[in-house]
């Protein structure tokens, strides 16, 4: 796929007066940062946010679902591999752009098609070429014409696409923070977590003093221990143990990870009983064989039928073939591919 490495200095021209400067720094080509060669279409800056968003549980395992369904659903074909349909299907649902290159052997002849990670591609300001940038001193030019890109339609450019989960930014970057906030809050030993409020006048002071280095020394991480306290003649009341903002931090993190949760599964529009998430109130998510039905005709029929007529009219044969997704032993499919 990269036979022939192409110095990136060669590519970035800098133009200073009538004088012609070629640049001597290396481009960064990673996920994060942009391309700093004239010569490559930016990277749309949205695309600094995905480190967050790859992180979120659910965007992860939502993207996978989907790129497995899919590619449960594809007929192998010579020039093209169910593991080669995996890649490029977890990429275009990631990253909102999906890359296969079709290379050549020393006769001109096509090869097998091989995926590109869409991380490293960039398009070339003609539009018409691809240049594969993985660090910082080499990059490699793909052939004119043998990139295969397809891409999730933006509405502000149409160079790269975006995907449409980062919609769900905010409620990725909440859940992560909530999650970070709580085991912060365990490690940390130390916290106000309680008043030990003491009223009993019968109580001496070699008592309290025991039971204030008690205290002390059940701080720290791990150490959650139980403590006893005997007052024969106490009254009620005597002795009280306050939490402050114990229950309503428990409440609300709980809040906050279910409704941040939600947010990022209707992002990807995937049920959550297909997820495996156990449902909170009594009566549950419903119908799974119906809801797998509703996802297939909505979300996993609208990219097979992409998926297909991008790769067949790159190719101008049909080798991306996909079979109508279903449920075995529930669904039977019947004469004209219809799934009763």
């Amino acid at each position: 796929m990269r036979a022939a490495a192409v110095n990136i200095s060669a590519i970035c021209v800098v133009a200073k007066g009538t004088r012609v400067l070629r640049s001597r720094t290396w481009v960064s080509i990673s996920l994060y940062t942009d391309v700093s060669c004239p010569e490559l279409s930016r990277a749309p800056g949205t695309w600094r946010a995905m480190p967050s968003m790859a992180s979120s549980w659910a965007i992860k395992l939502c993207t996978g679902f989907k790129a497995q369904v899919l590619a449960s659903t594809f007929k192998p074909h010579k020039l093209l591999s169910t593991q080669t349909v995996h890649k490029l299907v977890l990429d275009y649902l990631v990253f909102g752009n999906g890359y296969l290159e079709r290379p050549r052997n020393v006769l001109g002849e096509g090869m097998q098609l091989r995926h590109a990670l869409g991380k490293y591609v960039r398009r070339h300001r003609d539009l018409e070429r691809f240049v594969f940038v993985r660090n910082w001193q080499e990059a490699h030019e793909f052939r004119r014409g043998s990139v295969c890109h397809m891409m999730e339609p933006d509405v502000h450019q149409e160079v790269y696409g975006l995907p449409q989960y980062l919609a769900a930014l905010q409620s990725a970057l909440l859940n992560e923070s909530a999650t970070l906030f709580r085991r912060r809050y365990y490690t940390n030993g130390s916290h106000a977590g309680y008043i030990l409020y003491l009223t009993d006048p019968d109580t001496n002071q070699g008592d309290v003093d025991k039971l204030r280095d008690a205290l002390k020394s059940s701080k720290g991480l791990g150490n959650f221990k139980n403590l006893f306290f005997h007052s024969p003649n106490g009254k009620e009341k005597g002795i009280q143990l306050i939490p402050i903002g114990e229950a309503a931090a428990k409440d609300e993190f709980f809040n906050i990870k279910n409704v941040s949760r939600d947010d990022q599964l209707a992002a990807h529009r995937v049920p959550p009983q297909l997820m495996g998430l156990v449902p909170t109130n009594a009566s549950g998510f419903g119908d799974v064989v119906n809801a797998a039905r509703v996802f297939a005709r909505n979300e996993i029929q609208p990219l097979q039928e992409m998926f297909s007529h991008a790769i067949n009219d790159f190719m101008g044969d049909t080798v991306c073939a996909l079979e109508p997704y279903r449920l075995p032993g529930v669904e039977e499919i019947q004469p004209g591919g219809l799934v009763k």
